[in-house]
């Protein structure tokens, strides 16, 4: 039994049992990747997929149980050679942080100046994603931190804990009829269009959750991943624009008014998310910690090695 066998196994599975793309993907040929499956099978003495001819359809019963042990190893594997790094090179390395655009463009900035500023040899890798994009970078080790409101809250394999929380507020071009009441109702809201974001992202679900109580069913004509492209319409009145409040600047805004809408949506949190027994360096605590000063290295590890505690229950 070796690694590229172990990888071989996990590759597998995420590519859908297609060998060709394995073997693209772990740069070998698919006679190679067969060969390797079979030698790991004639070890063990069973058979880890089910098969239909030379294709394979999916992972017969120990093939899953092994693929639990090979998704901890190749993870364990990965830690060594982080913990490694760690001692030989503290201040020098790669921190993966995965982000909705919101959280990116509005959340992050101030906390990646300053940590580029205490690690300036430390290449931070942004990648932008919806939330369940930010889930799977996470539990397949391919990114460190996970910063997002939705889907990496209550997820058993990721340790999350709050960063902020915020609230929607309503943007309209200046002028609109809606600024002449103090706190506009849903009602008011609801006869005109509305732009705001997809669902699955920045608490789209409680918008529509806080109408259906209500009765209502809003006009939504329009909707974007992120509250620039929503403001841009908005611009041009195409509707009036539904966004986290923390997205609108008056000076880079200008046209647009901002009303505060607390009264009508609930509150929301966004979350930092990290993988259960993922290995952080040092610089990656420091990233936490600059988010959220409260989440110190010896708080973030309490909840996220495996078996600990949520972060609820401390």
């Amino acid at each position: 039994m070796n690694f590229q066998q172990l990888r071989i196994i996990r590759e597998t599975v995420r590519r859908n049992f297609n060998l060709t793309e394995v073997g693209n993907a772990l740069f070998t040929s698919q006679s190679g990747v067969s060969k390797h499956i079979k030698d790991l099978e004639d070890e063990l003495g069973v058979e880890l997929f089910v098969r239909k001819g030379k294709r394979l359809l999916g992972l017969t019963d120990p093939g899953k149980d092994l693929l639990v042990l090979v998704e901890r190893m190749l993870h364990d594997a990965r830690n060594i050679k982080t913990l490694a790094e760690q001692y030989s090179q503290r201040d020098v390395g790669q921190l993966t942080v995965a982000a909705t655009h919101t959280q990116a463009r509005y959340a992050l900035p101030r906390v990646i100046a300053e940590f580029k500023k205490a690690f300036p040899r430390v290449h931070l890798k942004l990648h932008q994603g919806s939330p369940q994009e930010i889930v799977d970078l996470l539990l397949e080790g391919e990114a460190d931190i996970g910063i997002a409101t939705e889907a990496v809250a209550g997820h058993p394999e990721l340790a999350a804990f709050d960063f902020y929380h915020w609230h929607h507020a309503l943007v309209v071009p200046a002028g609109h009829a809606l600024l002449t009441a103090a706190r506009p109702s849903l009602e008011a809201i609801a006869e005109y269009p509305v732009i705001t974001y997809h669902e699955g992202f920045t608490g789209r679900a409680g918008i529509d959750r806080v109408f259906a109580e209500a009765g209502l069913v809003p006009d939504v004509v329009m909707s974007a991943l992120d509250a620039d492209v929503i403001k841009t319409y908005v611009e041009l009145e195409l509707g009036i624009g539904i966004v986290a409040s923390m997205a609108f600047h008056p000076k880079r805004d200008e046209g647009l008014v901002m009303i505060d809408c607390q009264h009508l949506f609930p509150l929301n949190t966004t979350h930092i998310a990290i993988r259960r027994g993922h290995y952080l360096r040092g610089f990656a605590y420091r990233f936490i910690e600059l988010c959220a000063p409260a989440l110190n290295e010896a708080r973030v590890r309490a909840v996220s090695d495996p078996g600990a505690r949520r972060e609820e229950d401390l």
